[in-house]
């Protein structure tokens, strides 16, 4: 149930008030099935002997209070042993005009008019069940757990160095650190039935001093792997058996001192029974990685950005399967269905996606049998019927696959309790203890493992592969990486442009294929722009697959200092199918009839490169690229010091423009030589000098066109300038930027090849390439430098769909540039990226863009564009159009050229 609809039911209650029905339409409005309010009402449930009490097991208990009394009763309620025994979540009282109340778990008090109920309707969410998540991870028990292991953690190696230097012995270290975590969560969750059996035996049976602890600990761990305690000391026996694997395996436990023990001890006082098996797994994995100290337990995936990939892909289904179940028998046939699907994260870290997964399978399933109990006076259902063994999992990672498969222990015990609660008459949870298979979760290398062969799958399993896969642009991938990808995409080309993540996408498209199965991801929007596009979707759509659903690009943050957070998209691909698809921006959810590989809702388009501009525009170029090793090119000082001391060299140095001397404001210059010139220049000494270490680099250089080059070291190894006025791109852009920052320079200016030209223009052109129109186009084709776009004349401009216009727009888009160009004179002192950062554009620099943008909008149509979703779908269709047109009217110009023969 929903917190609104909660909340709207609280309302209801309140505007429809019962004196009589309040309690009972308090725990309906939570989601408390009628037949169990029904026998709570009959008394069957209601544990309470006093007249009017009420006293429902784990739940509530409820009183009718006088006015004056309600603050101390509420404080001698919360300490009586007869109440506190049946372990109810909520004490409750009220005179009917004024309502208190108590958290008896968190201990958190609640003091209200009872008209206001519905404002604080979130105090008692726990009544359903909406306290499996607590989805911060602020959370001070995850935390403390972490800053203290991380401490032990460093200890232990300071106090062992010569055991934990081999990969072999942090394994161990590392299984070492697994089996403490699982025992101080066994006995502070009734795991283990005597609280605190693992810390009190462990200071009762240990020096203070440490020196034995480890032997302790060896014994220990070989008494939980042992099914019978006759073999061991009185205080060990009384420990339970564990299994699951998790003590299988024979290690030798690190050496402590007084510290490390004491450390340990420590640990055990913690509130383990508050730790977040989804969020831990992640912050104990930074305990192991230095490189995360700094934000220790900030690292993980929030539950709210896994249900944006799960519900989509197969949560909400399943709820509308369930909300659409109307007899037990339908509601049987659905558990029956979850409980053989098959969850898959090929790249699972320390398992959050699954955890989350499960848990919110498990949620589903107890509401699945709430409405069981509502139809049938006596289910027959006891026992959970979804299994650890439906989740599936690989790591490469040692400890993390390690805390996956613990972390999924701990969640399953967590939700066994769940279960109880909130079907405590029916429900009942198997002990967990020995423990059973906690998953599939298999340690190895996901792009070398086959994949069926770990989650083995049939054309009728209903299996969902999901999970947040690395990324790793090619410049960033290691040997060991590269050779991965060499590996999956062995049979196709120019994949070695494409991200580490291809890897997953490829390889489930492949598992999935022709099955009744799917699969989602989350992953930086990389692979929905420029290049890759048309590398990589061919090879997913040209399957017989489709786009199902997918998350537009947002921010992808956790709460740690300083993170600006990665921009993902989330992409579900299935098989193709008739049903609905979806496209979703930040809370808006689209119905369409097709996803292309750009997350726009067109038809399958791939952007590439062209050699021309497919519109009706001038040619752009490269800047000119000295190839030089830096002795071509000069900075200010560099530049006084030779026409000072060489009053000649003036006329044979320009100044030279890149893309970060035109953002940032810099200077910079450059020995341009020309064919009329060059003996001229030779007698200047101090260039003289430099053109015979050009000659020497480019000899030693590895290519023969470069070696060539070395014949005319006065000359740039590409000289592209011309004469006359130009436009200036720069390559390289912020992903921040509302416009392309571009500018006018005369021919006194050298373009570098860090920038894109365009000579002898029109001012219009600037406003075509300046637009918001454009930009829109060039964020979603560029290619990405890290999170920076990279402008390409072949792949933004020759590309870029704008149509055919009169002499008098192009006059009319002439004096919006002018206007543009009149208020960034206006600041002189300000940078292009000052002016064109969002935060500090001069609001005259920006009127005047929107002004141009209109203008230019009406080039297309004169309906105005809603926002940018509306813009790329128009030019992406435009495209197509004009694609079509361009590549017909190529054909009959070859026909033609044929019959001219």
């Amino acid at each position: 149930m929903k917190s609104a609809e909660i909340k709207n039911n609280v309302q209801d209650l309140i505007d429809n008030f019962s004196k009589e029905e309040f309690i009972f339409d308090l725990l309906r409005a939570y989601g408390i099935s009628k037949t169990s309010v029904t026998r709570l009402k009959k008394g069957d449930y209601n544990l309470s002997k006093v007249d009017g009490e009420i006293l429902y097991k784990k739940k509530i208990f409820f009183k009718v209070e006088a006015t004056d009394r309600l603050l101390s009763s509420i404080d001698s309620i919360s300490n009586n042993e007869q109440i506190l025994k049946q372990k109810p979540r909520f004490a409750v009282l009220t005179d009917y005009k004024q309502l208190v109340a108590r958290d008896l778990k968190l201990g958190k008090n609640l003091d209200i008019k009872l008209k206001e109920l519905s404002n604080y309707f979130d105090f008692f969410l726990p009544l359903a069940g909406s306290e499996v998540y607590n989805a911060t991870n602020n959370n001070e028990a995850d935390r403390n757990a972490s800053y203290k292991m991380a401490e032990l953690y460093d200890l232990l190696v300071e106090e062992n160095p010569n055991v934990y230097n081999s990969k072999e012995s942090v394994h161990e270290l590392n299984i070492f650190l697994s089996r403490l975590l699982f025992c101080f969560f066994a006995e502070d969750t009734d795991i283990f039935e005597q609280d605190s059996i693992f810390t009190n035996t462990l200071a009762q049976h240990t020096t203070e001093n440490g020196k034995d602890t480890h032997t302790f600990l060896d014994e220990l761990f070989d008494r939980l792997n042992s099914e019978s305690g006759k073999d061991y000391p009185a205080f060990l026996a009384k420990f339970p058996y564990v299994n699951g694997g998790l003590f299988g395996q024979k290690i030798y436990s690190p050496k402590f001192n007084t510290k490390t023990r004491k450390i340990l001890i420590d640990l055990g006082d913690l509130k383990w029974s508050e730790i977040n098996p989804d969020i831990f797994g992640s912050m104990i994995q930074a305990v192991v990685d230095k490189d995360y100290r700094s934000d220790l337990g900030m690292h993980y995936t929030s539950v709210e950005n896994i249900k944006k990939l799960i519900k989509p892909l197969f949560l909400d289904e399943l709820y509308e399967a369930y909300e659409n179940a109307r007899t037990v028998k339908q509601l049987n046939a659905l558990i029956q269905r979850i409980s053989k699907i098959k969850f898959f994260d090929p790249a699972c870290g320390s398992g959050n996606f699954l955890i989350i997964t499960y848990k919110e399978i498990r949620l589903l399933e107890i509401k699945i049998l709430q409405k069981i109990t509502d139809l049938e006076t006596n289910p027959s259902f006891k026992w959970t019927s979804i299994q650890l063994s439906q989740f599936y999992g690989i790591e490469i990672d040692d400890f993390a696959h390690e805390m996956a498969i613990l972390s999924l222990w701990l969640a399953e015990h967590q939700m066994n309790k769940v279960f109880e609660e909130m079907l405590f008459d029916y429900g009942k949870t198997k002990p967990i203890l020995p423990l059973k298979e906690a998953g599939q979760i298999q340690q190895g290398n996901a792009t070398r493992k086959d994949w069926s062969k770990i989650c083995p799958i049939s054309k009728k399993d209903e299996v969902y592969i999901i999970g947040n896969p690395p990324y790793l642009g090619y410049s960033r991938q290691d040997e060991s990486q590269k050779e991965d990808m060499k590996n999956v995409f062995s049979r196709i080309n120019n994949y070695k442009k494409l991200d580490y993540i291809a890897c997953w996408f490829y390889k489930a498209t492949k598992y999935i294929e022709n099955r009744f199965s799917k699969y989602a991801y989350v992953t930086t929007n990389s692979i929905t722009q420029g290049e890759q596009v048309a590398l990589l979707w061919p090879l997913i759509l040209n399957k017989g697959q489709e786009i199902e659903f997918a998350h537009q690009s947002f921010k992808w943050t956790n709460n740690a200092k300083g993170n600006a957070g990665v921009a993902v998209v989330i992409i579900g691909i299935r098989n193709n199918d008739t049903t609905d698809k979806f496209l979703y921006n930040q809370n808006l959810k689209q119905s369409v009839k097709n996803i292309s590989p750009y997350i726009t809702n067109t038809s399958n388009v791939y952007v590439s490169p062209r050699t021309n501009p497919l519109s009706n525009l001038p040619s752009m170029i490269k800047g000119s690229s000295p190839g030089d090793n830096g002795n071509l090119l000069l900075d200010q000082d560099e530049k006084n010091e030779i026409i000072s001391k060489y009053p000649e060299a003036e006329k044979f140095i320009k100044k030279y423009i890149g893309a970060s001397e035109f953002i940032k404001g810099t200077s910079r210059y450059c020995i341009h030589i020309t064919d009329e010139n060059v003996k001229e220049a030779y007698k200047v000494k101090a260039l003289e000098e430099r053109f015979e270490k050009v000659e020497i680099f480019r000899l030693n250089s590895k290519k023969v066109a470069t070696q060539k080059k070395a014949e005319t070291p006065h000359f740039f190894d590409e000289d592209k300038h011309q004469k006359g006025e130009f436009i200036l791109v720069p390559q390289t852009g912020s992903e921040r930027r509302n416009y392309v920052p571009i500018g006018y320079f005369d021919e006194s200016y050298v373009p570098s090849n860090a920038t894109r030209v365009i000579y002898k223009v029109q001012p219009w052109l600037f406003g075509v390439i300046s637009s918001r129109m454009h930009i829109v186009w060039v964020k979603a084709v560029a290619g990405r430098l890290k999170m920076d776009m990279q402008y390409s004349n072949t792949l933004c401009y020759n590309t870029f769909p704008f149509p055919d216009i009169t002499t008098k727009q192009k006059e009319n888009l002439n004096q919006y540039v002018f206007d543009i160009l009149d208020e960034r004179a206006k600041h002189p002192s300000k940078t292009m990226a000052q002016l064109y950062n969002p935060s500090t554009m001069p609001k005259g620099l920006l009127q005047a863009h929107q002004e141009l943008d209109t203008a230019i909008e009406q080039c297309y149509r004169l309906q105005p564009f809603k926002n940018d979703t509306e813009r790329l779908e128009y030019l992406f269709k435009l495209y197509e159009k004009m694609v079509k047109e361009d590549t017909l009217f190529s054909k009959q110009k070859k026909t033609r050229k044929k019959k001219v023969k």
